[in-house]
């Protein structure tokens, strides 16, 4: 009974229309810029100058939004970009149905769209500072264009567990009956965003309305709904976790030690098997230091990038 409930009730629940949403760039603000990748208008921040080009990736959920509070510090090192991935934040989100261009949604295509990027703002090789799920990116844009990373800052990186759903759903998102109620399943994910949020944090008392206000401004983004569920179904999980011995170049991992979503010692794991990769863990830190520490946060990229 349950099954047979599984495959036909999703057929009868109605999925109405988004309100209230608006094409991307009419939410963009004074310092965004957007620049066409692949026939995509990614979104993009940046701050600094020098020879040093740093670029940030934020993770599952998040957007150059995360980032926000150590950009400018981090101008200090050099030019620092930060982008929001396909599905996120500002980036136009283009329809699946009407595309014929590589799948802007699948992790697989995740490193040639950054190169891509790159490309476009004339960054020949840069220092790859990726948090939690950007942190599997970064590592995989290591192995695939060695070339063009310098080095790499692994911020509580989704690797030895991806924190994400089990693999074991994957078949099922991919159901006919369940793809149809996908959007559903979406705008549920992203009304239980403060929950999450707080999860990420080690003292969620920290947590301000600005910040809730920032993470949900997706939710105002014309077809975000269709586009999550769309990352969702084609993130096939990067298999970066028995590469790690191969990566050549500076490495730090850091993590906060009271990381909910990324085990500190899974962190700890992956600084183990990158061969001289540094490690460093910030006291009273969740799954997001720059956010909920930043000085440390700060502090611990200075050492290492004054190292290089």
């Amino acid at each position: 009974m349950i099954s047979i409930l599984l495959f036909v009730a999703p057929v009868f629940i109605p999925v109405p229309d988004l309100e209230n949403t608006v094409p991307p760039q009419t939410l963009a603000d004074a310092d965004s810029m957007f620049v066409d990748v692949n026939d995509i208008d990614i979104h993009y921040k940046q701050e600094g100058s020098g020879d040093r080009q740093i670029v940030l990736l934020h993770g599952f959920g998040a957007s150059v939004f995360s980032w926000r509070i150590v950009m400018n510090p981090l101008s200090e090192f050099g030019q620092v970009t930060a982008y929001d991935r396909p599905a996120f934040g500002l980036t136009e989100r283009p329809d699946l149905d009407n595309w014929e261009g590589l799948n802007p949604y699948s992790n697989e295509n995740q490193p040639e769209i950054l190169v891509s990027f790159m490309d476009q703002l004339n960054i020949s090789r840069a220092v790859l500072v990726g948090n939690s799920a950007g942190g599997t990116l970064a590592v995989q844009a290591a192995l695939d264009y060695p070339e063009r990373v310098s080095a790499l800052i692994l911020v509580d990186p989704a690797i030895i567990n991806t924190g994400g759903t089990p693999g074991f759903l994957d078949p099922l998102f991919n159901l006919p009956q369940i793809d149809r109620i996908g959007p559903l399943i979406s705008r549920f994910f992203l009304s239980r965003g403060r929950d999450a949020l707080e999860r990420a944090w080690h003292d969620p008392s920290k947590i301000t309305e600005d910040d809730i206000s920032g993470y949900t401004k997706i939710m105002q983004v014309k077809d975000w709904d269709r586009a999550f569920w769309e990352f969702v179904q084609s993130s096939n999980r990067l298999p970066v976790a028995d590469r790690l011995s191969e990566l050549d170049l500076p490495v730090l991992v850091i993590t906060g030690d009271d990381d909910r979503l990324i085990p500190p010692e899974d962190s700890k794991e992956v600084s183990e098997r990158i061969p001289g990769a540094d490690f460093m863990e910030l006291n009273q830190c969740g799954h997001v230091p720059q956010e909920e520490c930043p000085d440390a946060f700060i502090d611990a990229v200075r050492d290492f990038l004054e190292s290089l």
